[in-house]
């Protein structure tokens, strides 16, 4: 097997983390992020579901 297939079947196998919604947001209803220069605002509605905004 070539180096290239090896690395690209040890990329294909790393697990992606998971974060639960509940752990970052700690009974608030919103959240800042800062990326980089960028600060975005994570929202909590009323009906559960997540809005990221700029």
């Amino acid at each position: 097997m070539r180096d290239d297939d090896q690395n690209s079947q040890t990329r294909d196998k790393r697990v992606v983390r998971e974060v639960a919604s509940s752990e970052l947001m700690r009974g608030e209803n919103e959240l800042l992020i800062r990326h980089g220069d960028e600060l975005y605002r994570l929202k909590l509605t009323r009906n559960g579901k997540l809005i990221l905004q700029k």
